[in-house]
């Protein structure tokens, strides 16, 4: 550290933040802030070591949309590139396979090249995080879908907080997850990324992830802001159609809460176009619903290349410069994953006066904010001391896998006990299917071995992961389980067929895996550009299913997938019915365990299971006419399994509703109160479920939604009250000026354990006038459980 050093203000901690960062700014050339807007992915043109090790060039194995053509025509050294100082870094860990210790050694690397500038500012830099620490033998926890189907954000936060830990003792200032997309189509590849299609569910557990990811220091990044998930026939990137109520009431909530009740530091921009409008040029969406009403102060990041997508993609820019322009406009503070839009073409439109200078200023002042709040700018930082922890980091330590497999017991739904389950007796037991014997099957698109490794196969899976043929045989026992694969995940060779109907015959129960195997870009059934034409179980599984069910012997299916499937054919004929929505590295054990009995089942589904392959619109959140089979249309959309349905090995009675009130004002509380029991002879859980229904309001409301849940567990026999106290605000939604409001009339209240299984109902009328509800209005419906005395 030079005398200079000590001497410069915004070095001195002792200063408030705001005043360091101001005085930052006014020691910086016009290059020099923005540089700080921009990024480099150093990893992303390290893809000769692959080739050299055996992968073929021939094969596409992206990270992220369009990686090939980027990286081929905007590469440049990092030296280059951090000229005049830079703002991210991206993924040094996430983009090849590196140790630890090599992956702080490269770390540091770059830091030292992007610290030699005149002012010496480190960069921020990023991983992803949706799966886990995306790096190279690091936990892989079950995919976002799971978390929603556990129900349980407490513990996401544990997670999460695991997941941050890991990232800051190696470096890492920022994770890009989670994501708040609300499903609104089951075809769609980035399904299995998402929490569920209820925005409350979404909003509870997403919260969650930031509060337990930024408890370690890490900054979470919300993403897709906003409407990625409502694409035109589930493609992905596709237009999004939808109107600005559907927007505001089902999409933004959980974006919303993450930033209010969360505190989230980061957000990034969706990749598509909502009614014509790229989200990343929109400043409604990023300035004025964000900053101005939600009163955040955090970062916008791009998604990766989302803004020369604005010229390339979306035809609104005139080329990167003009895309540039803009996104800063719009409220894009920092491009990632490198310096496209945001380089010397910006500082030249700025210098001709065609971008004011005051907009390079608030980005770089929201960048430089999170830096000096993160140390980055105290005189004692260093690169080498911010990776003490690496040379003995294990990113796959004994607390994480316990931690993980927690995480996928507590997620695995039992959609039909049948006549099999749980299997309490020897047997002989035909596993088949494949997804039995393949690890790759439980994790998701974003996990490091579905993610990078497919570049590097002698590596296989960087990780122990139990399949679950292994997971059976630990559980019953080897000398009883016989295995047959039968076909694979997609295509149409039966050739495996025989084999796979002679091991059922010749057993006392067949078990099939069937489901998806996550990948990028058609590179898998599941996964970031993995859409689906339909809800079919992909590739010839259907038929495999059919001749295994013609062989009379009783068949469990276990679906192991990254979105729901329709199952309608199965309904009646299956002896056992699960869903594993990619439970992670602990999935084989877990499946087993809940097949044997030994784990209860609590998972509940955080999407509806469809009965047909079409059928849509296939959430539950539809008015009267998208919800009911009414008789208009000869399409019926009513779903095999509902939102928020799960079984169990024994049995719970939700009764005795209590209302504090049966009338409040538009600006009251009340509190409803249900009992739940364990009517069953073992321990288990049930999640609560509140929903409400609007049955006369000024625009078409849901047939019911949503409002309050709680995760109760109950000795057999057990029972306790369960106390939902809800605002008015809660019943909010945007009228036909587009403004949120409360209006009177009445409300009706239901409580059960799924959304179609609402045992208690009662009504509560509010009055008084229509009430406008801002941004300061209530977003969570808190819950008190007490215990009955036994």
């Amino acid at each position: 550290m030079t005398t200079e050093q000590v001497t410069q203000p915004w070095r001195d901690p002792a200063l408030p933040v705001a005043d360091r960062v101001e005085a930052l700014l006014a020691e910086m050339t016009l290059e020099e802030k923005v540089a700080q807007l921009g990024s480099r992915w150093v990893g992303n043109d390290m893809g000769d070591s692959a080739q050299e090790d055996g992968y073929d060039p021939e094969e596409q194995h992206n990270v992220a949309p369009m990686q090939d053509v980027f990286a081929a025509g905007g590469s440049v050294p990092l030296e280059a590139a951090a000229r005049h100082g830079l703002g991210h870094l991206t993924r040094v860990y996430g983009s090849v396979p590196l140790s630890p210790a090599e992956g702080a050694a490269e770390l540091v690397r770059q830091q030292r090249v992007v610290m030699a500038g005149r002012l010496g500012i480190p960069a921020l830099v990023h991983e992803e995080c949706l799966t886990g620490f995306t790096a190279f033998g690091a936990t892989v926890y079950p995919a976002a879908l799971a978390w929603g189907a556990t129900f349980d954000p407490d513990l996401i936060e544990r997670m999460s907080a695991a997941i941050g830990r890991d990232m800051a003792a190696l470096g890492v200032h920022q994770g890009l997850s989670p994501v708040l997309d609300v499903v609104r189509d089951y075809r769609w590849g980035r399904v299995e990324e998402t929490i569920g299609e209820d925005p409350y569910l979404v909003s509870m557990v997403g919260s969650a992830y930031v509060r337990g990811l930024q408890s370690a220091g890490v900054i979470a990044t919300l993403k897709h802001f906003a409407g990625y998930s409502a694409s035109r026939g589930a493609r992905n990137h596709g237009p999004v159609p939808m109107g600005r109520r559907e927007l505001i009431d089902l999409i933004l909530p959980p974006f919303e809460t993450a930033v209010r009740i969360g505190g989230a530091g980061s957000v990034m921009n969706s990749y598509s176009d909502v009614d014509g409008v790229p989200a990343g040029a929109d400043p409604w969406l990023l300035t004025e619903v964000l900053r101005d009403e939600w009163d955040f102060t955090g970062t916008v990041v791009s998604d990766y290349w989302a803004i020369p997508f604005l010229a390339t993609m979306h035809g609104i820019a005139g080329g990167n410069a003009d895309a540039g322009a803009q996104a800063l406009a719009a409220g894009i503070d920092v491009e990632l994953p490198d310096t496209i839009g945001y380089g010397a073409e910006l500082v030249a439109k700025v210098r001709r006066g065609e971008v004011p200078e005051e907009l390079v200023d608030r980005a770089a002042r929201r960048l430089l904010t999170q830096k000096a709040r993160l140390g980055l700018l105290d005189p004692g930082w260093t690169p080498e001391d911010s990776v003490l922890a690496a040379p003995v980091t294990d990113l796959n330590a004994p607390a994480n896998q316990a931690l993980a497999a927690e995480l996928a017991e507590r997620s695995i739904v039992l959609l039909d006990a049948g006549s099999a389950l749980p299997i309490t007796r020897p047997l002989r037991i035909a596993a088949i299917g494949p997804c039995a014997d393949d690890a790759r099957t439980f994790l998701g698109c974003y996990a490091f071995p579905n993610h990078v490794l497919p570049r590097y196969p002698q590596l296989g899976l960087g990780l122990d992961i139990p399949t679950a043929l292994d997971g059976l045989r630990a559980e019953f026992g080897a000398g009883e389980i016989t295995y047959a694969r039968g076909c694979e995940v997609s295509g149409d060779d039966r050739g495996g067929f025989a084999e796979a109907v002679e091991a059922a015959r010749g057993a006392d129960l067949a078990v099939a895996f069937v489901g998806d195997l996550a990948g990028l870009f058609g590179k898998g059934t599941s996964g970031e550009g993995c859409d689906a034409e339909d809800l079919r179980l992909p590739g010839v599984q259907p038929e495999l299913l059919a001749e295994l069910l013609a062989t009379g012997t009783p068949l469990v299916v276990v679906v192991v997938s990254g979105r729901p499937y329709a199952l309608g054919d199965l309904d009646g004929r299956v002896a056992g019915l699960v869903q594993a929505f990619m439970p992670g590295q602990a999935g084989g054990h877990a499946i087993a365990g809940v097949l044997s009995g030994r784990i209860q089942p609590t998972g509940k589904l955080p999407v509806q299971i469809p009965r047909h392959p079409g059928g849509q619109p296939g959430t539950y959140l539809q008015p009267i006419l998208g919800a009911t089979h009414s008789g208009v249309s000869n399409l019926d959309p009513t779903p095999l399994y509902p939102f928020g349905f799960g079984g169990s090995y024994t049995t719970f009675a939700v009764d005795e509703l209590r209302l504090s009130a049966e009338s409040v004002p538009t600006d009251g509380e009340f509190a409803v109160t249900v009992r739940v029991r364990n009517t069953g002879e073992r321990d288990g859980a049930e999640v609560v479920q509140l929903y409400l229904a609007d049955p006369v309001a000024q625009v078409t409301r849901p047939v019911r939604q949503l409002s309050g849940f709680h995760r109760v567990e109950l000795a057999a026999g057990a029972g306790a009250d369960v106390t939902f106290r809800v605002h008015t605000d809660r019943t909010a939604f945007a009228g036909r000026d587009l403004r949120r409001v409360v209006e009177p009339g009445d409300l009706r209240v239901l409580v059960g354990t799924s959304a179609g299984d609402l045992p208690c109902a009662a009504t509560v009328r509010l009055t008084g006038p229509v009430r406008p509800a801002g941004a300061d209005r209530r977003l969570v419906t808190p819950v008190e459980v007490r215990p009955l005395e036994s």
